[in-house]
């Protein structure tokens, strides 16, 4: 490789130099490739090796690299495309929901979690956890928060506790009839649990996609799903539910 010297630039040293090591990547390395050791790579761009350490940094939060232990900093596969469309609406794990039950417990929401379903600070509710695996890798991880107004007759099922309970609530959902649902998406950090999750160091950036569901004119349930930011790329349309596919595009669409 040559050596490639940076000019004067009125932006951060660093976020050039990302800049130039992004169409490096596109140009001259394959996925999964091992990167030079950073002595090498601060010789060719003519850079401090802790300017080089911050675009690296940077890369990696983009989900352009991988740090692996004992194997060094090999460039990442195409973030995975999740599509969230708005023609079909379906209660959470119907059909061919990507989503696999982990555990259900009942317990208060979160302030801002009571005040959507409308219910009182200190009413216990059900609370659903999914995952989400793509390829091996965790992309997502969801807090399904149910009232017990919208399934009454759980109490009555004999379920033991784990993946079992959860499935048990989201059959009992779908007994009302949806008559909507809206998202919102935002930028986040990740907690403490989603990060463990999610393989991810706590304050992670992360996308947050809340859903509320709605039935007999109320929020019937509420989803609050956690997307890693470094390989995760929303995309909107008429596509119907969320769906997990593999796209060549890097780019948000």
């Amino acid at each position: 490789m040559g050596t490639t010297q940076l000019e004067s630039v009125p932006e951060p040293k660093y976020w050039h130099l990302k800049t130039v090591l992004s169409e490096a990547l596109d140009s001259e390395f394959t996925v999964g490739e091992i990167l030079p050791n950073e002595r090498d790579l601060a010789a060719r761009f003519g850079v401090a090796r802790a300017t080089l350490r911050q675009a690296l940094e940077q890369l990696e939060l983009e989900g352009r690299l991988q740090r692996r232990r004992g194997v060094g900093t090999t460039v990442a596969p195409p973030r995975v495309g999740v599509a969230i469309g708005t023609e079909h609406q379906i209660w959470p794990g119907t059909g061919d929901d990507a989503w696999q039950a982990v555990d259900s417990a009942v317990a208060a929401p979160p302030a801002a979690v009571a005040t959507a379903l409308q219910t009182p600070r200190e009413q216990a509710v059900h609370i659903v956890r999914r995952s989400r695996v793509s390829q091996g890798r965790p992309v997502a991880a969801e807090l399904l928060y149910v009232p017990q107004a919208s399934v009454p007759a759980l109490t009555a099922i004999d379920t033991p506790s784990g993946p079992a309970r959860a499935r048990a609530v989201l059959r009992e959902l779908q007994r009302l009839e949806l008559e909507g649902q809206d998202r919102a998406v935002e930028l986040g950090s990740a907690r403490a649990d989603d990060a463990k999750e999610l393989d991810r160091l706590p304050g992670a950036p992360v996308l947050v996609v809340t859903t509320r569901f709605f039935a007999e004119g109320r929020t019937a349930a509420l989803s609050v799903a956690t997307y890693r930011a470094d390989t995760c790329r929303l995309t909107f349309g008429a596509s119907g539910g969320v769906e997990i596919h593999d796209g060549p595009e890097r780019q948000a669409s």
